[in-house]
């Protein structure tokens, strides 16, 4: 009897304390003030008793009880400090609202503010008349000490959990811009010898007048200007210029395919050598090629296993897109796929992260189209294209 009465009090009492402090959560981070976070909770919960008793003329009593919850769940508030999603929430208020829903039972706690419920009350003079009431006092007392070390403990452990998950991401972060910063520094240091090469061409030009030599040096420069327009890319994230769709796409493949066997297919539109896009060369590569890589993961162990590099025009916009016919992904999976150090392959969990980061670099967007053993096709936004092309997707 006693464990119905504890266990319909908890499903009762959940949904607004667990509103209350959803409330919070959501109205502190909106205005960015996280004393939100507690203030709401302790003002919305007493005012919900006032408002349930008064529109339904109920005896809901905001006793004891209500404030031991509402102190452990100010507690569960500051020691986990947002860190902790809806669901493991749930999970640790359900266990102090039915710990601390026992004390209603134990006896002499009724003259404290516990229990004043008409069925607790019946309960324990039941329990009183029968001589049960010690028994029952030393059942309830255990039991509301378990939940309730449970939950805190459940609490910092979650908390010690996610707090490694952001130093990993930290220092994942921080190993990609020493990374970075070194390559800039290698790349920059190759400006140097590229210019002196590109001086020594034109005396060979400007002494020797001979046809093929000529040819040759012309060749040679032109060459050095494109290096040198790649590694401008590479040092500056800003820097755009312009390149036809098809040259884009055999660079991918060149730099994807170089030295394996595997088999990118192609979708393109007609004439991709007219299409023009506005792009770092450079980096919307290395965001395509880890698109690719994740795709040919996708579809390791199927024999049907197939990637495409997609391309679409539609207005003034360009999609691209690699697809795989894979796996998939669930949706949930999907809304997790591009945060920082998420990685469904025990690996470092960055190349989605950086992907995004690419995109919005060129003031674009990313979609996913998914469905769990369908296959995958991320596609990537970008202003450019002709607007006598249409398409549907």
């Amino acid at each position: 009897m006693a464990f119905s009465i504890v266990t319909l009090n908890t499903v009762r009492a959940l949904p607004f304390y667990l509103g209350a402090i959803l409330l919070g959560n959501g109205v502190g981070e909106r205005l960015q003030r996280n004393w939100l976070k507690l203030v709401i909770p302790i003002v919305a919960i007493p005012l919900t008793y006032v408002i349930i008793n008064l529109s339904v003329k109920s005896n809901y009593h905001f006793g004891a009880p209500a404030i031991l919850i509402l102190l452990c769940i100010i507690l569960i508030q500051l020691l986990e400090k947002g860190r902790l999603g809806l669901f493991m929430k749930s999970i640790i208020i359900v266990q102090i609202l039915f710990g601390v829903q026992w004390l209603d039972e134990v006896p002499f706690l009724t003259d404290y503010g516990f229990g004043h419920g008409r069925i607790s009350t019946t309960v324990k003079l039941w329990a009183v008349k029968t001589g049960f009431d010690q028994a029952l006092s030393l059942y309830a007392i255990v039991l509301c000490t378990i939940f309730l070390i449970n939950a805190f403990i459940l609490t910092g452990y979650l908390v010690k959990w996610r707090m490694i998950q952001e130093l990993h991401i930290v220092k994942l972060q921080d190993l990609e811009a020493r990374s970075d910063k070194e390559v800039l520094n290698l790349v920059h240091d190759l400006k140097t010898p590229l210019a002196s090469i590109e001086g020594i061409i034109s005396l060979i030009g400007l002494y020797n007048k001979d046809g093929k030599t000529e040819e040759y040096c012309r060749v040679i420069s032109v060459s050095i200007r494109s290096m040198s327009e790649m590694i401008s890319e590479i040092l500056y994230k800003s820097h755009k210029s312009c390149c036809s769709l098809k040259s884009l796409v055999d660079y991918i493949l060149s730099s994807r395919l170089s030295g394996t066997n595997k088999r990118v297919y192609l979708e393109l539109p007609d004439n991709p050598e007219e299409v023009k896009i506005l792009i770092n060369k450079i980096r919307m590569t290395r965001a395509i090629v880890n698109l690719l890589n994740n795709a040919f993961d996708a579809i390791e162990g199927y024999p049907e296993g197939k990637v495409t590099i997609k391309a679409k025009m539609y207005d003034n916009q360009i999609l691209l897109g690699v697809s795989d016919n894979g796996k998939g992904m669930a949706e949930k999976e999907q809304t997790k796929v591009w945060r920082a150090g998420y990685s469904t392959k025990g690996q470092s969990g960055i190349g989605l992260s950086f992907v995004q980061q690419v995109i919005e670099e060129h003031n674009g967007t990313v979609s996913i189209e998914s469905n769990i053993g369908q296959g995958t096709t991320v596609w990537l936004h970008l202003a450019g294209g002709n607007d006598d092309e249409d398409f549907s997707h």
